[in-house]
């Protein structure tokens, strides 16, 4: 019997066993399929490989301005950008040897062995019938793409077909307006289909900060995709020769798209119904793992952590919750798990990135200082010939703590990042101010916004005469008239 067992190979379950081991336990981990979860295989890593794609043939529009000519314009090959993305994941999986190093320091790794169920409390079987029990378990099996139910469901795709795409549909309409379908909307747009996006929702990126919705929404409009929000739901869809007919209902009345191909990104359940839950004594929710604060389950001797859990769906959440889920269940500690601090965005064209409250969640618990300094005030955004986006500063009035911050434009996610450092170290709007941002950089945009919300405390020191020319941003070097 070992002392925990961890089901899962992605992100957090790789963390929970390698934490485990390091805290002196023995360790086996169950991955019904290849080491490294959605994120790796299917997800964030061949997506980005295709965000990257999509970027060098915007890249390439600039080739003239910097004094490069190309003999031909550039011309995208899909299939070969397809090929692309399983050779980046192999070059993934073969720079972290997961299954190696977790060998090497002595967790007993179970792969490609189907899907483990419970037998009883302490022992899952998996499919060649073979039992392992443990005393602890720690359950990082991820989720996958909903899928919707309504007649034609059939000729639908979710992004895990993506990569089975053989050709570039010429048109595309894509249902959902969350970071994914974002994010998919402005590749195959970059790549030169037709895209239509539709949601449920009234806006875009619902949860995220209103201004970044705004600005990534009117960008991708003035890049031609075409941007349906309200609906109220999937009709059907049909087979038409070649092309397929999406109908749906928007304002009371069924409309109809006919287009190449069709990519539901409308949410991400968790991998529950083949893991027989009831016999281990697990509550679920929502389609979902149901835990507390500590990512103890319903059993006492079972944690769950990453997708599974319903509370963040992205790898540096599921890597964090996966540790302390581990030092809980070995320890018996009682170390809480916080999601307030969270850096993350999606590589749309441009690129938005955010960390703590919006703008809207700030202003429900107080009073607020906001500064909004565009990316065309900053040299390196002339330089580089992309002045589209902002940056967005959010700070407590009285203790001067920065709350949030949001980002649309080149490096936003970087950039966000580093605010996120400022933020866990509970550095002052003054201190971030004072910063010696490099020049020419984006990320110094974070200065000007500090400054700017300094000004706004009366941080600084300005005559009266001034401070009434509030078209003036104060005494920077970076600026646009």
């Amino acid at each position: 019997m070992y002392d925990i067992i961890i089901l899962g190979g992605g992100p957090a379950g790789v963390t929970a066993a390698l934490r485990a081991r390091e805290l002196g336990a023995s360790v086996a981990l169950i991955e019904r399929g290849n080491m490294g979860g959605t994120c790796t295989n299917d997800g964030c890593v061949p997506s980005r490989v295709l965000a990257k794609s999509a970027r060098l043939m915007r890249d390439a529009q600039q080739f003239a301005d910097y004094g490069l000519k190309l003999n031909t314009p550039v011309q995208l090959d899909f299939a070969s950008v397809m090929r692309r993305t399983q050779q980046v994941v192999y070059q993934v999986q073969e720079k972290k040897q997961l299954l190696d190093h977790l060998n090497e320091v002595g967790v007993e790794v179970y792969s490609r062995v189907g899907n483990a169920h419970f037998v009883d409390a302490h022992t899952v079987a998996i499919e060649d019938g073979r039992q392992i029990r443990a005393k602890k378990f720690v359950l990082c099996v991820g989720g996958s793409a909903r899928r919707l139910n309504f007649p034609g469901a059939d000729l639908v795709l979710t992004h895990s077909d993506v990569w089975q795409l053989e050709k570039l549909p010429a048109s595309v309409v894509i249902v959902g307006g969350g970071a994914t379908g974002c994010q998919l909307a402005s590749i195959f747009n970059a790549f030169g289909s037709q895209v239509t996006l539709l949601d449920i929702a009234p806006r875009l990126l619902l949860t995220e900060d209103e201004l970044v919705e705004k600005t990534i929404s009117a960008e991708m409009t003035a890049h031609g995709i075409t941007i349906i929000t309200s609906i109220e739901s999937l009709v059907r869809i049909v087979a038409d020769g070649e092309y397929k007919r999406l109908v749906y209902k928007h304002s009371g009345s069924e409309k109809t798209i006919k287009t190449d191909a069709v990519i539901l990104s409308v949410g991400w359940p968790g991998n529950i119904a083949r893991l027989n839950l009831n016999a281990a004594g697990v509550t679920t929710e929502r389609g979902y793992i149901k835990v507390d604060d500590y990512l103890q389950t319903s059993a006492p001797h079972i944690y769950a952590a990453g997708d599974i859990t319903g509370k963040m769906m992205l790898v540096q959440s599921a890597s964090s919750q996966a540790r302390v889920a581990a030092e809980n269940a070995i320890l018996g500690s009682a170390r809480k798990t916080e999601h307030k601090l969270i850096p993350h965005g999606a590589f749309t064209d441009p690129e938005y990135g955010g960390v703590g409250l919006t703008e809207a969640q700030a202003r429900e618990q107080g009073d607020p200082v906001v500064a909004v300094v565009p990316y065309a005030d900053m040299d390196r955004a002339v330089i580089d010939g992309y002045p589209v986006g902002f940056c967005k500063l959010i700070v407590d009035r009285t203790s001067k703590l920065v709350l949030g911050a949001h980002v649309v434009g080149e490096q936003a996610v970087e950039v966000v990042s580093m605010v996120a450092a400022g933020i866990a170290g509970k550095l002052t709007i003054d201190q971030v101010a004072e910063i010696d941002f490099a020049y020419p950089t984006f990320a110094a945009i974070v200065g000007l916004a500090a400054r700017e919300i300094q000004r706004e405390l009366g941080s600084v020191t300005v005559v009266r005469e001034w401070r009434e020319l509030s078209q003036v941003r104060g005494a920077e070097w970076e600026r646009k008239d």
